[in-house]
């Protein structure tokens, strides 16, 4: 009797605070989307795997699907289950709110661990909070300064999630681009430094601020030529299980990788390979998959890669799997895969990979489908080169219910 009456008040007395909108239990690691709602790290997790862009709570639509931790709220949490009979007790107060004339006195004063702390907290508690930092001149660009000096990872991770959010306003893109990038200090060495040895929070964070400020050619190159940093970007797709790491590298991949030497150098690293395991995941969620197929058909531009594509045991048996099944851009970047390695390329091993799996009906069903013009074309030009495969029949190897097709 008195067990089952504790339960009672233990499910009574937990505050609505506590509780994670999805799961509705206690949460052990609360984070906060860009709604401002906070759940639990693991079910807010799930539900972005699941390929959902909206907050659960809202339903609106997600701008970024990046969480940031609730601190304050998780040392609550903790607080609150120290009491060991779980009773009621008065809420503990918050820590005092940093004003503007403190951030001020931080932002003249000396950076360390506890101050920037302060900043990043103040930074989240509103949007006016935010603004002020972020249309400070003289405090972004002293935050960048001491990043491209500092080698302390904690103090690197916490610059990290300040630029973060300072990219969530108009114009931090290109600020950021000339204070990262056209200064002479070395913040892209701190950057490196973060997505060797920082959490897998921090790298992600640091592959989203690297692609948004690669604006133009000057900038990726500068990127891609910093040693290091291409490989840890391509070691977060092929050694991390979080998605939304996975999600992140592709990204940020995809926005550097503009060069045909830096191409190389990820074809050399094992990209077609890596891409081709994600590719045959089941579990891999749609803009995953998008990316992915977006790195292939830029690693396709160049003969190397066209080779490494047909060579892997995978990746022409998995585009081919994919196609019509995960969304039009999808589509249409396997598409233009085995255009290159089938059309382009004329390679025998890719033509038969694609055969074998009757990639010829699923090229004809694209055809037919509400693609692009481009995407038509090459289409009909895989139609040509893929039926000389078979001597009977162009039509032999077609599932009956497409034999109504017609090519041309």
């Amino acid at each position: 009797m008195v067990r089952e009456k504790r339960r009672e008040n233990l499910c009574v007395t937990v505050p609505t605070l506590f509780r994670c909108p999805i799961s509705m239990d206690v949460m052990k690691s609360p984070v906060s989307l860009c709604t401002g709602v906070t759940y639990d790290r693991s079910s807010i997790e799930k539900w972005l795997s699941l390929g959902h862009n909206t907050c659960p709570a809202t339903m609106q639509t997600l701008l970024s699907t990046h969480t940031t931790p609730n601190l304050t709220l998780r040392r609550l949490i903790h607080h609150w289950l120290l009491h060991p009979d779980m009773s009621p007790s008065p809420p503990l107060p918050l820590p005092p709110a940093t004003s503007k004339r403190q951030v001020r006195e931080i932002i003249n004063g000396s950076v360390s661990c506890d101050s920037l702390s302060k900043i990043v907290d103040f930074m989240k508690a509103s949007e006016e909070n935010l603004k002020f930092i972020a249309f400070s001149d003289d405090a972004v660009s002293k935050f960048v300064e001491f990043f491209g000096n500092c080698k302390e990872i904690e103090v690197c991770e916490l610059i990290v999630e300040l630029l973060d959010l300072i990219l969530s306003e108009n114009g931090a893109k290109e600020k950021l681009n000339s204070l990262i990038l056209k200064s002479n200090k070395d913040s892209l060495s701190s950057f490196l430094l973060v997505l060797r040895e920082g959490s897998v929070k921090s790298k992600i964070k640091s592959a989203r601020i690297l692609e948004l400020i690669a604006l133009n050619s000057e900038s990726q190159r500068k990127i891609a030529e910093n040693g290091g940093i291409l490989y840890e970007l391509y070691s977060l797709i092929a050694v991390e299980k979080d998605r939304l790491a996975i999600q992140a590298g592709l990204s940020a991949l995809l926005a550097i990788s503009t060069s045909r030497p830096v191409r190389k150098e990820l074809i050399l690293f094992g990209i077609v390979k890596t891409v081709g395991e994600i590719l045959s995941n089941t579990n891999t969620v749609r803009a995953v998959i998008e990316k992915a197929l977006g790195i292939l058909e830029m690693v396709a531009t160049c003969t190397e890669g066209r080779e490494a594509i047909s060579e892997d045991e995978k990746c022409v048996v998995e585009i081919v799997r994919r196609l019509m099944k995960c969304s039009n851009v999808a589509t249409e970047h396997g598409i233009t895969v085995i255009w290159s390695v089938c059309y382009l390329a004329r390679d025998q091993t890719a033509q038969e990979k694609v055969m074998k799996v009757n990639g010829l009906t699923k090229v004809l069903l694209v055809m037919q489908s509400d693609c692009s013009v481009s995407t038509r074309q090459m289409c009909r030009e895989l139609v040509k080169v893929l039926r000389v495969k078979n001597s009977k029949s162009c039509l032999a190897s077609y599932e009956t219910k497409t034999t109504h097709i017609m090519p041309y």
